[in-house]
């Protein structure tokens, strides 16, 4: 309600007052059932219809404060943290918005912030739908809290499946299974989920930890997909943090994107493997081959091409995109000249003329399980030849990290989405 003394709402009175509170849920080993970490919850005032976190951040939402607002919580959560004596072996996870990880800190509270994360263990918990909603800017934001030391731990995993090809590119230390996939009956989709995960924890060593642990059948449930981890209020209802802390036995792991430096896909690839000479003409249906195996993949997967300038994006190329996209976990098109959206459904990534990648041709394809990449670099003689004759120094690589990392560069390239 608007307070008629101020015109202020109280919503912007919470935020500006930063009247807000956390309370802390245990994290617990599914082995041992020690406490292994402890998740900051936000709430607002009591006894408002803002002490509701999700009602609280739906109208900062609304009201354009969601950023403000996401900061006050961060550093409530920090500073009850640090008051409370929390040892760094005992990690504290905290809830960020993807859109605030790139933004400067609001005035006063940059100090709390900065001491927790040299004295806490900090685990920054982002949501699954984020992924697909601005890939570029979470991973640059992501790539700024790890030079930071703190972890990412990755929420909501399984409300949207598609999300899962991306998991590669995010190398999150901790994947949250979703509390409708530990509580629902198994199916098919939960089996896709299930197996994605499971996939992703054996390549890089990430955690699960399912959410929503409410009864024994839950639990028998989560323990049946692989989580190590858990929470629910069968473990642990929210709430003040205990007054003496048992150090935990299970370590977090802590993980980075390989970065080798390389600014484009074929230099990613080239510093690890052997290239080899192929024309135009050859390298056509080994494009094709790969485009192919998203088009019909069993899963949504992220397909990236790089075609050194928009007139090699052709129609019947954008055509065969756009399908792909309908059902992809993310599409995009680089080149120069190249549109913001090429097609609908299609992230477009237009590249200055004297960008490196414009001497490139390169198709990645990455899923749950399939993982390729076409990198191809144009020699300067080629420029003299017939157009099915240009030669390229050629890459085909099916190693996925290898593969991601390339797709990274690309990503790089994507503006924001405003």
């Amino acid at each position: 309600m608007n307070d008629p003394q101020d015109g202020s709402t109280e919503l912007d009175r919470t935020v500006t007052r930063r009247a807000v509170y956390p309370v802390f849920q245990p994290v617990i080993s599914l082995r041992s059932g020690r406490v292994a970490g402890y998740e900051a919850l936000a709430r607002g005032p009591a006894g408002s219809e803002l002490r509701n976190p999700a009602e609280l951040f739906a109208q900062a939402q609304r009201a354009g404060r969601l950023t403000e607002l996401d900061w006050v919580a961060r550093a409530a959560a920090c500073r009850a943290a640090l008051a409370a004596g929390l040892p760094w072996d005992i990690p504290l996870f905290v809830n960020v918005e993807p859109a605030t990880m790139g933004t400067d800190c609001p005035p006063g509270l940059a100090e709390t912030i900065e001491t927790a994360n040299r004295e806490l263990q900090v685990v920054m918990e982002i949501t699954e739908r984020s992924l697909s909603d601005d890939p570029a800017a979470l991973l640059t934001s992501v790539a700024r809290v790890r030079g930071r030391s703190n972890r990412i731990a990755l929420d909501d995993v399984g409300v949207n499946p598609a999300s899962l090809s991306l998991l590669a590119l995010l190398s999150p230390e901790i994947i949250k299974l979703d509390r409708h996939i530990v509580q629902g009956r198994p199916t098919h989709e939960t089996a896709q989920v299930v197996n994605a995960v499971l996939a992703e924890s054996e390549r890089t060593g990430a955690i699960i930890l399912a959410e929503g642990i409410e009864t024994e059948r839950h639990l028998a449930a989560a323990i049946s997909m692989g989580a190590t981890l858990g929470q629910g209020w069968l473990l642990g209802r929210p709430g003040p943090l205990p007054g003496q802390f048992e150090r935990p036995d299970t370590d977090l792991p802590y993980s980075t994107a390989p970065d080798s430096g390389a600014r484009t896909p074929f230099e990613v690839a080239r510093r690890q493997r052997r290239a080899t000479r192929a024309t135009k003409r050859q390298l056509i249906p080994l494009s094709n081959h790969l485009e192919s195996m998203s088009e019909h993949a069993p899963e949504a997967t992220v397909l990236l091409g790089a075609f050194q300038d928009a007139s090699y994006f052709t129609e019947h190329t954008r055509h065969r995109y756009q399908a792909i996209a309908d059902k992809g976990a993310l599409t995009a098109a680089f080149g120069r000249g190249i549109s913001a959206q090429p097609a609908p459904g299609i992230r477009g990534g237009s590249l200055s003329a004297d960008d490196p990648l414009t001497a490139e041709w390169s198709v990645i394809v990455l899923g749950s399980y399939f993982s390729g990449g076409l990198f191809a670099r144009q020699l300067p003689t080629s420029a003299r030849c017939r157009e099915a004759d240009r030669e390229f120094d050629v890459i085909i690589s099916y190693d996925r990290s290898l593969v991601a990392e390339a797709a990274r560069t690309l990503l790089s390239r994507l503006a924001p989405i405003s």
